[in-house]
C-alpha cells in the first residue's frame, strides 16, 4: 500500500473551494473576505510550507528511529489505516487543547487564529515556526505502538485536508447525525470565536465526540454570533509579525517577571496569565455577570497601512 501526500494533492481543490465560496459570497452566501487579510493568511500558508518542508526531514528521521521499538508490528492494510486515522484524531485532540491551555504551544498556534475574519482562507493561516514549539510530539505514540511511518503521516495530512473545508460561515449545519459526531464548521466557528462563552472550546480535529467526552464541546448558538480573533487582536497585516508577535511577547513577559514562578508561567502558563485574562478568567467573570464580556485587549501592534 502506497501513502501519498493528501495535502499536495488536494491543493487543487483548495483554490477552486476558495472561488467557489468568494462568488458563492458575492451572491449572498453568508461570510466574507477581506483581501489584506487574505492576502496575509495565502503568505503564512506559503511561508508554513517552507518551514514544513525544512522540518519534515528530521520528524521522519525522529518518527523511523523511534518505530525501531515499537510495540507491534502493524500491517498496511485497510483497517490499520482506519484506525491510525482515529488514533491519530485523539491525539490531535490533545495537542489542539495544549496549544490553547500551554502558552508554549499557543506562541505558533496563535497564528491559526490571528485572522478576523473566518473562510476557506483562514484554514490556510498556519505556523511557521511548529517544529521550535515541538507539537509533533503529541503523535510520537503512533510510531511506538507501530504503525507505519509513512501511514501516520498519510492519516496527518487527511486530517489537515478535513480541516480546511470546516473554515467558512456559508455552510451553516449539517445533518444532526453528522453534526453529533463530526467536527463542523458550525462547531469549529465556535472555536475561532473570542466571545466568553465560545473561548477554549471544540478542540476536535475530525470527530466532535473528544469534546463530548472529555468536557469541551459548546453549540454554536443563533442568539450569540462569533467574534472572531483572539482576546488581543493584532492590528497588522505583516506575516513576519503575525508569525513571531507571541514569541516575543513570551521574551518580554520572561524578561519582566520575577522569580522563576513567574518567568516559567511565562512561558508554561495558560495564554494570558501575565495579565490575568486567561480564557478561564474570562469566563469566571461572564459566568459571575461581572461583565456582560471580558474588556477587549488593546491591540498589539499598529495598523497596516
Amino acid at each position: 500500500m502506497t501513502f501519498p501526500d493528501p495535502v499536495q494533492l488536494a491543493i487543487p481543490v483548495f483554490i477552486a473551494a476558495m472561488v467557489i465560496e468568494m462568488v458563492a459570497i458575492r451572491r449572498g452566501a453568508r461570510g466574507d473576505y477581506d483581501w489584506r487579510d487574505t492576502g496575509t493568511s495565502l503568505a503564512m500558508g506559503f511561508g508554513s510550507t517552507i518551514a514544513g518542508a525544512l522540518a519534515a526531514g528530521g520528524i521522519v528521521a525522529l518518527g523511523d528511529w523511534l518505530w525501531q521499538f515499537r510495540l507491534f508490528d502493524i500491517p498496511a492494510t485497510w483497517w490499520a489505516v482506519a484506525l491510525c486515522f482515529v488514533a491519530d484524531d485523539f491525539l490531535y485532540y490533545w495537542f489542539h487543547r495544549s496549544a490553547h491551555r500551554v502558552r508554549w504551544f499557543w506562541a505558533s498556534h496563535v497564528i491559526h487564529h490571528s485572522s478576523q475574519h473566518y473562510n476557506l482562507s483562514t484554514a490556510l493561516r498556519q505556523t511557521w515556526t511548529g517544529f521550535i514549539s515541538l507539537g509533533f510530539i503529541f503523535r510520537l505514540p503512533l510510531f511506538l505502538v507501530g504503525f507505519p511511518p509513512r501511514m501516520i503521516l498519510f492519516c496527518a495530512g487527511w486530517n489537515l485536508v478535513y480541516q480546511f473545508f470546516i473554515h467558512t460561515e456559508s455552510v451553516q449545519k449539517l445533518p444532526k447525525s453528522l453534526e453529533w459526531l463530526l467536527n463542523s464548521p458550525s462547531h469549529h466557528r465556535v472555536h475561532h470565536g473570542t466571545n466568553a462563552r465560545y473561548l477554549d472550546r471544540n478542540y476536535a480535529g475530525v470527530f466532535i465526540i473528544w469534546d463530548r467526552l472529555f468536557g469541551t464541546f459548546e453549540a454554536e448558538r443563533d442568539d450569540e454570533p462569533v467574534r472572531y480573533g483572539i482576546v488581543r487582536n493584532l492590528a497588522t497585516f505583516n506575516p513576519l509579525w503575525v508569525a513571531v508577535h507571541e514569541w516575543v511577547a513570551i521574551g518580554t513577559d520572561v524578561v519582566k517577571a520575577r522569580g522563576l514562578r513567574g518567568k516559567w508561567m511565562a512561558i508554561a502558563g495558560p495564554p494570558g496569565w501575565h495579565s490575568g485574562t486567561t480564557a478561564d478568567t474570562i469566563r469566571a467573570h461572564w459566568q459571575s455577570g461581572r461583565e456582560a464580556e471580558p474588556q477587549r485587549m488593546p491591540p498589539v501592534a499598529t495598523p497596516a497601512e
